[in-house]
C-alpha cells in the first residue's frame, strides 16, 4: 500500500502545521537555520554569528528548533565539554526557503520604509 503524504491548510485554525510555520518564521529560528547551512556549530560560534541574540534567547530557539527535528545536537565528551548543532534534513530541507526570504529581505532593504 503507498501512502500519500498528506499536505496541510495553514489557513486552516486546526492544521497542525502552523505550530511549525510558527517556528520557522521566527527571525532567530531562520537566521540560525541559515548559520547552519555552512556545517556544524558550536553555541558560542553561533552566538558570535547571530549578532545581538541573548545566550537565553539563543538556548530556547536552539531547545525548539531540536525538537521539532530542525536541527542535532551533538555532546561530545571533553573537557571542557563540546556540543555541536547541526541542520537535520529536514533542517536542511527548511533552509532553501529560508534563505530566499532572507536575501530577498537584503536586496530589497532599501524599499522598506524607515
Amino acid at each position: 500500500m503507498t501512502v500519500t503524504p498528506h499536505r496541510g491548510d495553514a489557513y486552516s485554525a486546526t492544521c497542525p502545521c502552523r505550530g511549525m510555520l510558527d517556528l520557522l518564521a521566527d527571525k532567530w529560528s531562520a537566521l540560525i537555520i541559515g548559520a547552519l547551512q555552512a556545517g556544524p556549530m558550536r553555541f558560542g560560534e553561533l552566538r558570535t554569528r547571530l549578532e545581538g541574540i541573548s545566550p537565553k534567547v539563543l538556548t530556547a530557539t536552539l531547545r525548539r528548533l531540536e525538537d521539532n527535528g530542525i536541527l542535532t545536537r551533538t555532546v561530545y565528551p571533553a573537557v571542557p565539554l563540546h556540543v555541536e548543532y547541526e541542520l537535520t534534513e529536514l533542517g536542511a530541507d527548511a533552509s532553501v526557503p529560508l534563505e530566499a526570504l532572507r536575501a530577498w529581505v537584503e536586496d530589497n532593504l532599501p524599499r522598506f520604509p524607515h
